[in-house]
């Protein structure tokens, strides 16, 4: 609509509106009844086509009509847009399709595709479909990593029990063991309808060592019962080495589900990420007792039956590692005060690694593209912003490791609507072999910094972004300051963004103070209003339609109904003056311009105001590069605490992920501890001693220093997989220890009899440290997609691993003889042990219940 014309025929944006409404109508208007039939009267003023628009007449008088196109001109155009979305720098639709709660991912994505392949052959020439993001991609590479890490892990345990028992028919029994165990666990994941994904495939592959060592520990006891052959035939041999060893194998495997079980009652991110993880592991021990207990027994009768080789000994490397040990152990028994040469360097070890160690809060693991969320000045226009955008677009194009990638301006990677000035990329990179994701997004994000000043960035992986969103803090870093004085928060604000700036490591560093863009407030004075017989919300009303435009009809096109806007040039309403001569029309049919009855003025953007339990909060907000998320929190803490830093009257709290690891800590901890003391009530119910059970449990808690030194020395971050893997330790540990116990309780009292039970259980207690250490070797080397996220798991278990045989075989005899001979117990203990063994086997079976 030309605003001059208007003018000069004394007419409006509104008449031409009215005009347009009320020449495309189909009202029905009455019935009519004529020889014996009842008509439906329509009366249809409709547009048929396009063509018809301009000649709608606006106004007739006895001078002449005045027609649409005398003052207009109608051209087909496309809906108003304060969003744009293009992929790989072309204009783009983008579909983004989430499962529904117990829905296959995999499935679903195999149906799109095939869906897609049939669109391909439909859709115009020069339109393309192309895939940008998959997560059944990484789920089917996580798959195949898991499945490799199990086939190599049983490989490589097999290869061990070889090396140690030298029969191929024992390796085979140990071996087959766990693709049963496996596969029973796959069948009850599918009966409580739980899906295949990282953390339960994950449970499975880390399991593998476990189960293992079940099937060997309990063939190791059949054939050392063959060699010494106390009974007549080979079956009744088995029948009494499977029956003798039904309680120790019963206890070890409560003692590492005990410590699981606990698991399942974290909440948040942490047991959103573990419940899974740890009923896999449970459920796959659980099985892997009853296939320890029942089935190898049947088939070590079936296959060991008449092997005459079965009544070999060790080799001459046994018979010399035996001597040092008889040698060594002789020595500590005379003098247990030795034993803390043994225990102080390895807890001043673990003591280093604690303090010196990484920590983060996840695994980060490569998931094959990064999302870069943008923000550029408070108002930038979207035409602007998408100049500044095409330079990032071309960095994009220029990096080679990036496939494709997606930009949404106005408007989230979930759907969102936000301002005009920011949005999101999200990136694809080209597969495996190609440089690491964390230098692709560094030499991304130096690009952007360098070549779109102005523009504000973050870069992040999608599950960061989606841990963030669950815990509503996506940063690492964030510096929550509380303060009743804006002025002093704001200041604050800023000095506390370029003080953590400089801390080494912090990156993409945000002061939290987000001001909206300038607004042009019209302020309608009423009075002048009232004089010109107008009211303000009419006033309101014609200002939207000025701006926005106005659909006042529409026409049938097809299937679908176009609105018909009435809008004028945007030369006529792109500035302040420009609203200043907009026309009115009063009730008596006079124009008068805006500016008579409304004052118009720039506001500047107000800062969002944020409030935390009721008090103004600003965030300031930081990622971090090269370094753990542990010490970069530590290193803000104690700029900010530097003396008069912050004003007063300002306080300030650590939040982002940092509080989120820490509550994640806290809540392992407690696990952790209740987990502990669930294993020393088994202990005390099944050997009635405080100081046995405090004994074991002290062993099997030295194994948690190892596992600091371990993660420490190997450079993996303390996080809560590798805490997870400290707390199973305590469990393996006390689960060897118990074999050794149960085989110390079986011989004859002797001086000797601590160093016989050592000598005994030194083999299987070997093989099944080592076939656990390699079975999980391919998860702790990260092969494949998605191990990343159990590798610091599998680090711990094996680093605790390595100081499981020392700490059983060495420390723990002279701690129980302490126990047994220097301090025997009396009748009054033992009356009290008996007492709250019967307290444990209440509180355990309630617990399980």
């Amino acid at each position: 609509v030309d605003p001059d014309k208007l003018q000069s025929l004394g007419l409006t944006v509104a008449d031409v509106a009215a005009a347009l409404s009320a020449s495309n109508v189909q009202v029905a208007v009455g019935r009519l009844e004529d020889n014996h039939r009842l008509y439906l009267v329509i009366s249809d003023t409709r547009f048929r086509s396009l063509d018809e628009i301009p000649t709608t007449v606006i106004r007739s008088t006895p001078g002449g009509i005045v027609l649409l196109e005398d003052v207009a001109e109608t051209e087909r155009a496309s809906e108003p847009q304060w969003t744009r979305v293009t992929a790989d720098g072309r204009a783009a639709v983008l579909f983004q399709i989430y499962q529904q709660p117990g829905g296959n991912t995999v499935q679903i994505a195999d149906g799109v595709k095939h869906k897609l392949r049939e669109l391909r052959t439909q859709i115009p020439h020069g339109v393309t479909i192309s895939n940008w993001y998959d997560q059944s991609e990484l789920i089917t590479a996580s798959a195949a990593s898991a499945r490799d890490a199990v086939a190599i892990g049983v490989g490589l345990a097999a290869l061990t029990l070889l090396v140690f028992l030298g029969d191929w028919k024992v390796t085979v029994i140990a071996a087959v063991t766990v693709p049963a165990v496996l596969a029973a666990s796959l069948l009850l994941l599918y009966a409580f309808e739980m899906s295949l994904n990282i953390m339960t495939l994950g449970g499975i592959a880390a399991a593998v060592g476990l189960i293992i060592d079940d099937a060997i520990v309990m063939i190791e006891q059949i054939v050392r019962r063959v060699r010494e052959r106390e009974v007549e035939t080979f079956v009744a041999t088995v029948q009494c080495a499977a029956g003798e060893f039904t309680q120790p194998l019963l206890a070890s495997s409560t003692a590492t589900i005990v410590i699981l079980a606990p698991l399942a009652f974290l909440t948040g991110v942490t047991g959103a990420f573990f419940k899974a993880l740890s009923f896999t592991m449970a459920t796959s021990l659980i099985l892997s007792f009853f296939v320890a207990w029942l089935i190898v027994p049947i088939l070590s009768a079936r296959m060991l039956g008449g092997d005459e080789h079965l009544s070999e000994s060790g080799g001459v490397l046994t018979k010399r590692v035996e001597r040092v040990y008889e040698k060594l152990m002789g020595r500590l028994l005379l003098r247990p005060g030795l034993c803390i040469v043994l225990i102080l360097p390895l807890i001043v070890a673990g003591w280093l690694g604690l303090r010196n160690g990484a920590t983060g809060f996840m695994p980060v693991m490569d998931e094959g593209g990064f999302i870069l969320d943008y923000l550029s000045a408070p108002g930038t226009s979207l035409d602007d912003t998408d100049r500044m955008l095409r330079k990032v677009e071309a960095i994009l194009q220029a990096t080679p490791e990036v496939q494709t990638y997606s930009r949404r301006t106005g408007i989230q990677l979930g759907g969102g609507v936000t301002e005009a000035n920011t949005g999101d990329f999200f990136i694809r990179l080209t597969p495996q072999p190609r440089r690491s994701i964390e230098i692709v997004i560094e030499d991304v994000r130096r690009a952007v910094e360098k070549s779109v000043p102005g523009l504000n960035i973050e870069t992040l992986q999608l599950m960061e972004d989606l841990i963030g969103d669950l815990t509503s803090v996506p940063q690492p870093i964030e510096v929550k300051l509380f303060s009743n004085d804006e002025v002093a928060l704001e200041g604050s604000a800023v000095k506390v963004s370029d003080r953590i700036s400089s801390i080494p490591g912090v990156i993409e560093v945000q002061n939290g103070i987000i001001p909206a863009g300038d607004a042009i407030d019209i302020e309608v004075d009423r009075v002048k209003a009232a004089l010109e017989g107008v009211e303000p919300e009419m006033i309101t009303r014609s200002v939207e339609d000025l701006l926005s435009g106005k659909v006042t009809t529409a026409i049938q096109q097809g299937p679908k109904m176009v609105g018909v806007r009435v809008w004028i040039p945007t030369r006529d309403r792109q500035t302040e003056a420009a609203l200043d001569r907009f026309l009115l029309r009063a009730p008596d049919g006079h124009l008068f311009p805006l500016k008579r009855v409304a004052n118009l003025s720039v506001a500047s953007g107000q800062p969002e105001i944020t409030r935390e339990d009721l008090k103004r909060m600003v965030a300031v907000t930081g990622r971090i590069a090269g370094r753990d998320l542990g010490s970069t929190a530590t290193d803000v803490g104690r700029a900010i605490d530097a003396p008069q830093f912050l004003p007063a009257g300002v306080t300030y709290v650590l939040g982002g992920l940092y509080e989120q690891q820490q509550i994640a800590f806290h809540g392992l901890t407690v696990v952790l501890a209740v987990a502990a003391a669930l294993v020393f009530l088994l202990l005390l119910y099944l050997y009635e001693s405080f100081r046995v059970a405090g004994a074991m449990l002290f062993v099997a808690l030295l194994a948690v220093a190892g596992v600091y030194f371990g993660l420490w020395v190997t450079g993996t971050e303390f996080n809560i997989t590798s805490r997870m893997g400290m707390m199973m330790i305590v469990g393996i540990v006390t689960e060897v220890s118990i074999f050794y116990f149960s085989e110390f309780r079986t011989l004859p009292p002797a001086p000797r009899r601590f160093i016989q039970a050592g000598l005994n259980r030194m083999r299987p207690i070997a093989m099944t440290t080592v076939a656990a250490i390699v079975a999980l070797a391919p998860l702790a080397f990260g092969i494949g997609e998605g191990s990343a996220m159990l590798q610091p798991l599998a680090i711990a278990i094996i680093a605790g691993l390595i100081f499981q045989l020392p700490l059983v075989l060495v420390v723990l005899p002279p701690l129980l003889s302490l126990s047994l001979h220097k301090f025997p117990l009396t009748w009054g203990s033992q009356a009290a042990c008996k007492a709250w063994r019967g307290s444990a086997a209440i509180i355990l079976s309630s617990y399980f219940v």
